[in-house]
Formats: C-alpha cells, structure tokens, sequence
C-alpha cells in the first residue's frame, strides 16, 4: 500500500508538534515536583495548606502519562521520518532523543524507592529530569532547525 505524498508530507510535522507539547508537560511535570518538595519540607498550617493540592499524585500522574507519550512521540518521529526518507538521519537530534527515551524511563523506575522515601532514589530523580528537562529544550531547537530543512525542501 502506497501512502500518499500528503500524508507523508504532513505527516512530518506531529511530531515536533507533539514533543512542543511534552516539552510544557515536562516543565508542568517538574513544578508539580517542586511543589511535592515543598510540601515534604514544610511544617504546620503550611504542610496542611500544600497537602490539599495533592501535588504528589499529580505530579505521578502527569510523571506516568509523560513517560508513554515520549516514549510513542520517540518513536513516532522515528517511524515519520524512515517513512518519508527511507533511512533514519544518524546525527545530534537522534542520539539525543533516544538519550531522553532511556533518562525518562529511568526516571520512572525510580517510583518505587521514592515512595519509600528513599533520598539516594529522590536525588537521582532530580537529575534525570533535570537533565531530561534541558535536552528536552536543546531538542525543540534542533527539532525546528530539522523543520526548516523541511520546509526549505517544498
């Protein structure tokens, strides 16, 4: 079955429209995870306060969701762009996004030990999304760069 140029052509732009959205998501996911330390960290009328918003089940929530879309976004692109080339393009924008596909599930591992309050679990959580967070913005870039090239070719 032939797909028609079309689709193939549109079919190029979900992708960095996906990941622009996962990439607010991710930075929405993170200050939920601000917040769930706050509230470990405060004490009194204040902890009441921050316990009612239920940050931490958010922020696992949105965490969850986060990790299946990347990981379908992840491969999607890949899918898209073989599709429409008939190769994938070994380069920075790649490597990294398989980089991120292995730091989000990494990450997500971790839930176990972070509800049994472990600090070792906690720091490297962190740093993974952290990380994941500043390849994620590094990614929109290059991902638009990657878009231009496109719209350059039409």
């Amino acid at each position: 079955m032939e797909i028609p140029e079309s689709v193939k052509f549109w079919s190029q732009f979900f992708h960095p429209v996906f990941m622009w959205v996962l990439l607010a998501a991710s930075i929405y996911a993170m200050s939920l995870g601000l917040k769930v330390r706050k509230t470990r960290t405060a004490e009194g009328e204040a902890k009441k306060e921050l316990i009612k918003g239920k940050f931490n089940v958010k922020h696992y929530q949105v965490g969850s969701i986060l990790l299946a879309l990347m990981v379908v976004g992840a491969i999607g692109g890949m899918a898209v762009t073989y599709i429409n080339n008939g190769k994938l393009f070994f380069g920075p924008h790649l490597l990294v996004g398989l980089a991120m596909t292995g730091l989000i599930a990494m990450s997500a591992s971790l839930a176990p030990f972070l509800q049994k309050g472990q600090d070792w679990a906690r720091y490297s959580h962190i740093t993974l999304n952290v990380t994941l967070v500043g390849l994620f913005a590094w990614q929109a870039v290059t991902g638009l760069q990657i878009v231009q090239n496109i719209l350059d070719k039409m």
